[in-house]
């Protein structure tokens, strides 16, 4: 009996370790990539077969965001037409055409004429003089208007050629006052940069250029950019908030159980097999888990709040695992919920103290300028003012400008001027 015992146990922990020796690679990898990460395996296992869960083309785009009090069919099929989600360039520029920016129908028409005229890399190559002649306005009026693309998201976008990019995220970039005007030098003359090479600041501003985009839009260049959300959360009326993992996408595994052979090989495969399906389930099972866990943590959002603090560490504590471990199983996966489709990323939060978090600040600092008098817009330091009184933190005035920048909210001068525009 003892040695039946001790070999039951050894078997158990072998299984234990090929399940999470597969179980890692799989769990790492988005939804659309798990077929490439089980390639490994199956192609040394010829009892396994994998049909994959989606097609790599799809023949209708699916909205990326659906209201699901508006659904009419069941939850399933919203889920399913929550599925796949489009995230082009295209749909992030059209969600920035209004207030502050462009808050106006003829600011909105000149914003919407570049958008429709953007090359590839993210480039504006419109008729200027055209659309200035259709809609009865001056070309300054019109380089006015796209001018204000240096504050839209993906920065550099809209600009006319390299050079006035590189200026538009220059604007956005972390770079000292005395760098500054070398950096603006050197961008107007990007042919010749070894001339530079004998001043002070060179290289730190070679450091800052070298960090932009170019072209402007390359993140969004891949033509098979598409996101498939691992988890679907939604509101139910009768049952609250579930959580629904999206199964159909997940890739088919079968073993080839014609073998009639009674053979060593064939028993290891056999378990390899096994342990690779046991570890696709690991995979559910804790992205399902983490899902719960989100929806924990940050229920308020699911109800139409904000965004909580929640570090990587608290969840890692719950699973066990390191941090480094947890966040690479959120990298690249996405949920699809009645707010649009999301990043797992999107949900942690760096927390300033306990209570108060960058979503919230963030948040806060949109409302002050949604509310903001238009001749006298707030500075960043009475930004700062307010922020610091309401949720009683110490904060200094350059984060006040990054979280402006990432809002794509303009600096008080320039929210003036567009407010003096009517445009």
């Amino acid at each position: 009996m003892g040695a039946l015992r001790v070999r039951t146990s050894v078997e158990l922990k072998n299984k234990l370790s090929n399940t999470l020796r597969n179980w890692l690679p799989i769990l790492h990898s988005s939804l659309s990539d798990l077929g490439d990460a089980m390639s490994p395996f199956v192609e040394s296992n010829p009892l396994i077969d994998i049909r994959s869960g989606y097609e790599e083309s799809f023949d209708a785009k699916i909205p990326r965001k659906i209201q699901y009090g508006y659904v009419q069919n069941s939850h399933s099929e919203a889920i399913e037409a929550l599925t796949i989600a489009y995230r082009s360039l295209y749909d992030v520029l059209d969600e920035q055409l209004g207030a502050p920016l462009f808050p106006t129908p003829l600011s909105q028409a000149v914003a919407r004429h570049v958008i429709e005229n953007l090359d590839e890399g993210g480039y504006y190559e419109g008729d200027s003089e055209l659309f200035c002649a259709q809609q009865e306005i001056s070309y300054q009026q019109f380089e006015q208007v796209r001018g204000r693309f240096r504050h839209v998201d993906p920065v550099g976008i809209g600009a006319r050629d390299l050079k006035e990019s590189f200026l538009f995220q220059l604007d956005h970039a972390t770079i000292s006052d005395e760098a500054y005007p070398l950096a603006v030098e050197m961008i107007e003359h990007l042919e010749g940069l070894n001339r530079f090479h004998k001043e002070f600041q060179f290289a730190e501003v070679m450091k800052v250029i070298g960090s932009f985009k170019n072209p402007p839009g390359i993140d969004y260049m891949e033509e098979s950019a598409q996101v498939i959300p691992d988890l679907m959360i939604y509101n139910d009326r009768e049952n609250g908030i579930e959580v629904t993992l999206n199964e159909r996408y997940y890739p088919m595994i079968t073993i080839d159980s014609t073998y009639g052979v009674d053979h060593a090989f064939v028993r290891d495969k056999i378990k390899e097999a096994k342990s690779l399906i046991d570890a696709l389930e690991m995979r559910k099972a804790t992205l399902y888990k983490v899902g719960l866990m989100i929806v924990e943590y940050q229920y308020d959002f699911f109800t139409g709040g904000a965004i909580k603090p929640l570090t990587l560490k608290t969840l890692a504590d719950e699973f066990g695992h390191n941090p480094s471990t947890i966040s690479r199983a959120i990298a690249n996966k996405y949920i699809a919920c009645d707010r649009g489709t999301l990043a797992m990323k999107d949900f942690f939060t760096t927390a300033i103290d306990e209570d108060v978090s960058n979503a919230a600040i963030k948040e806060y600092v949109g409302e002050l300028v949604k509310k903001e008098s238009h001749k006298k817009p707030l500075s960043d330091m009475k930004l700062l003012e307010l922020i610091q009184n309401k949720f009683k933190i110490t904060m200094v005035r350059r984060t006040i400008a990054k979280y402006r920048s990432q809002l794509n909210i303009a600096g008080s001068s320039e929210r003036k001027k567009l407010y003096q525009l009517g445009r």
